[in-house]
C-alpha cells in the first residue's frame, strides 16, 4: 500500500515546460496504452510519471480550466508569507450524470452537515492555528469545473455555518463524462490564490466512477503530489454496477491504487446511504487534524497491480467508441 491508508465506512498545442525549462516542440495527444497497468503506484519512477502527466495534458487547449502550472503551485499564495492556517482544503465533488439526484443531494448534505458538526469544530480548535482555508467545486469532464464556494476561512462555528449555508444554497447541476484527472489539475491550481499558506495542502475528491476522459489519472496524480499536495478519496459505492455500464465493482481499490497520493493519504469508501454523513465527517476531521487513521491490513500485492488504472478509458471506448457518452 506504500503508506496509503484505507478506512472502511460501508484546440491548440503548446510547448512542454517543466520547472521553467522548455523541453521542445508541442507534443501530441496521449496514447491510452502509454500508462497501462505498469504506471500504477507500484511501478514507474516518479519523474517519469510527472513527465507523462505533462505530456498527456500538453495536447489539451491552452485555455482549458484544468491546466496546472507546477511552478505556480510551488509559489504558494501571494498574500501569506508564513503558515497561517492548519490546512488549505479543496473539496472536489463529482456531478457527472452517473450521480443521480438523490446521490447528489446526499453528497452535498453530507458536507454541509459535517462542516458544522461538533467533531469537526473540535478538530478545528485543536489545530496549531485553529483555522483552515476551504474551497468547494464541482467537476465532471476535463473542461467542466465550477467553483461553488471560493476560498473561505473557517475559524469557528459562525464561519463554519456561513460556509455550509453558501454551499447548501447553490443550485444542483449535472454534466457529461468523468475526469478525475481534470479535477485534480484544476484543484491544484486553486492553491495559488487561496490567500493563505497552510501547514498542509489537501485535495479531497469524491466520485462514483473511474477516470474515463481527459489526461490519464496516474501520471496526473503523481504530478499533483510532486507539488506537496495530498490527495484523499471518497469513492461513492451506493449502487451495484449494471451490465453494460462503465461502472466498476472495486471502485475503492481503484481509488486506493490510482487516485490518492501524498503523505498520509487515505480513502473512505461510502457503501451505505445511512453512513454517508458519518463518513464525510470522519474524513474532514482527519484532514483538519492532520491525523493518519489506523491502516487496514492488505495482503501483500503480487507483481501485477490489483486493478488497471486505465480501466475507465478502456470501458468507455469499448462501449461508446467515438459516439455519445451519457456519463
Amino acid at each position: 500500500m506504500h503508506g496509503y491508508i484505507v478506512i472502511e465506512a460501508g484546440g491548440g498545442q503548446r510547448d512542454l515546460w517543466i520547472a521553467g525549462t522548455c523541453l521542445g516542440p508541442p507534443y501530441g495527444p496521449p496514447l491510452l496504452g502509454w500508462a497501462e497497468d505498469g504506471m500504477s503506484r507500484r511501478t514507474g519512477p516518479a519523474m517519469l510519471a510527472l513527465f507523462g502527466a505533462l505530456v498527456a495534458f500538453a495536447a489539451y487547449p491552452p485555455d482549458s480550466a484544468s491546466v496546472v502550472s507546477a511552478a505556480a503551485a510551488q509559489r504558494g499564495p501571494q498574500s501569506a508569507d508564513a503558515d497561517d492556517v492548519d490546512v488549505e482544503l479543496v473539496l472536489a465533488v463529482d456531478v457527472s450524470y452517473s450521480m443521480d439526484p438523490d446521490e447528489q443531494a446526499l453528497q452535498r448534505e453530507g458536507y454541509v452537515s459535517a462542516l458544522t458538526s461538533p467533531e469537526f469544530l473540535a478538530a478545528l480548535k485543536a489545530g496549531i492555528h485553529a483555522r483552515i482555508a476551504v474551497t468547494y467545486f464541482e467537476w465532471a469532464n476535463a473542461n467542466d469545473q465550477k467553483i461553488l464556494l471560493p476560498w473561505r476561512l473557517i475559524d469557528g462555528l459562525p464561519s463554519a455555518r456561513a460556509v455550509a449555508e453558501e454551499i447548501g444554497r447553490s443550485p444542483y447541476r449535472r454534466a457529461y463524462r468523468t475526469s478525475i484527472a481534470g479535477a485534480l489539475l484544476f484543484g491544484a491550481r486553486l492553491f495559488e490564490n487561496s490567500g493563505h499558506r497552510g501547514i498542509r495542502r489537501v485535495i479531497d475528491v469524491s466520485g462514483d466512477g473511474t477516470n474515463n476522459e481527459g489526461p490519464l489519472i496516474v501520471p496526473t496524480r503523481e504530478a499533483v503530489v510532486a507539488n506537496g499536495i495530498t490527495v484523499n478519496g471518497l469513492p461513492i459505492m451506493l449502487k451495484k454496477p449494471q451490465p453494460g455500464s462503465v461502472d466498476i465493482e472495486d471502485l475503492d481499490i481503484y481509488y486506493e491504487d490510482c487516485v490518492i497520493g501524498g503523505p498520509g493519504a487515505f480513502v473512505v469508501p461510502i457503501k451505505e446511504r445511512e453512513k454517508f454523513t458519518d463518513a464525510v465527517r470522519t474524513k474532514l476531521v482527519l484532514e483538519v487534524a492532520g491525523r493518519v487513521p489506523p491502516a487496514r491490513v492488505v495482503p501483500a500485492a503480487a507483481q501485477a497491480p490489483r486493478i488497471s488504472c486505465t480501466i475507465g478509458e478502456r470501458m468507455w471506448q469499448q462501449r461508446w467508441g467515438n459516439g455519445l457518452d451519457m456519463r
